[in-house]
């Protein structure tokens, strides 16, 4: 399979099991990185034969942005379920999501969680092997 990857895309949100992270929000780091066959458009020269990444953006946008969660692995998921349910051309998707300033007095680049899922047999998401 071919790879498209989006990097290091930043959101405000207001995920978090604290209540000021709900109130005060802070940025969040999205990495997707999507399997598909990108053959017909690299022949085709048309984005009517890839994913559109700045629909996928957008996309993702709209969840980070949207309605908060306690736990950035239920954001990754919410991605992940977002994508594959929208772009059936995508067989695997792997979201990073990081919370770069998370509300502890720690000193480190933030907390990243990655998950993978691909469509099952049935056509179910499921986890993905690597």
């Amino acid at each position: 399979m071919d790879r498209m990857l989006l990097k290091k895309m930043v959101f405000y949100g207001y995920h978090g099991v604290y209540p000021e992270e709900n109130k005060l929000g802070q940025k969040y780091v999205v990495d997707l990185d999507l399997r598909l066959d990108l053959g017909p458009a690299a022949h085709s020269d048309d984005v009517a034969d890839t994913v559109n990444y700045a629909e996928i953006h957008a996309l993702i946008k709209q969840i980070v942005e949207g309605p908060p969660v306690k736990l950035i692995e239920t954001l990754a998921a919410n991605i992940a379920s977002a994508v594959l349910g929208t772009y059936t051309s995508i067989h695997k998707a792997t979201v990073a999501v990081t919370k770069p300033n998370p509300p502890f007095d720690i000193t480190f680049d933030g907390v990243t969680v990655e998950l993978s899922r691909r469509r099952g047999p049935d056509g179910s998401l499921v986890p993905a092997e690597d």
